[in-house]
């Protein structure tokens, strides 16, 4: 991305996949790929900087629109800070169920719209979506050995041990990061329960393990 700087002060953006008026003059799109820098930057074009230190990982934060500022004979697009989504779910207050009814002058005037109460979820957060994606994820490696469970029903076929052992880790495992998850403080401890470091002593290979840990899978 580039832009165009007229009395020091950002006048246009380019993409930089075509040509150019800049006054009088057309210009290729060549200039965005074949010139130099200083070429284009003598006619007041010039390549926009990124600055992403404040940009954060979207699944747990939202981020603003980048702002471009020209300055230092540069020009930089840039983040403000994030906002971290919330950790907690958002629940219904009183005003709410107040709020919730048919305006005046509609066939059901004072009627409520919805049914939810006071201290329903409003606006489910991370932990509740995390613990939830866990629990699908532990579910499908679980479905993988049903057949075994319908077996034992149907023809009284025991299950192999390594199968019931599997199953109960897999469980265990699940309640442990659904523990981890609800006692997370705020979302920068959610962030870090996913985000994976190196785990191997000093010198040994590199192994880059999540705190949350991963749910067992069967070995074959």
């Amino acid at each position: 991305m580039f832009a165009l700087i007229t009395d020091g002060s950002i006048a246009k953006y380019y993409s930089g996949n075509r040509g150019v008026t800049i006054g009088d003059i057309q210009y290729p799109k060549a200039i965005f790929t074949l010139w130099t820098k200083s070429e284009r930057e003598a006619i007041g074009i010039y390549e926009v900087e990124m600055d992403y230190s404040n940009r954060k990982d979207e699944k747990y934060y939202t981020n603003t629109n980048v702002s471009y500022s020209f300055g230092s004979g540069k020009v930089t697009g840039s983040y403000g800070s994030a906002t971290a989504k919330a950790h907690a779910d958002t629940l219904y207050i009183q005003d709410d169920v107040n709020a919730d009814v048919y305006p005046e002058g509609h066939s059901r005037a004072g009627e409520r719209v919805n049914d939810f109460s006071v201290g329903d979820v409003k606006i489910e957060g991370l932990k509740t979506i995390k613990i939830r994606n866990i629990k699908q994820q532990a579910a499908s490696i679980l479905a993988q050995t049903d057949w075994y469970i319908v077996r034992k029903a149907d023809a009284n076929t025991a299950v192999p041990s390594a199968i019931t052992n599997h199953r109960a880790a897999v469980r265990t495992k699940c309640a442990e990061m659904e523990t981890a998850i609800t006692n997370a403080s705020n979302t920068a401890a959610i962030e870090t329960l996913y985000t994976a470091v190196n785990t191997a002593d000093e010198g040994d290979p590199v192994v880059m393990e999540r705190p949350l840990g991963e749910l067992p899978t069967l070995e074959v």
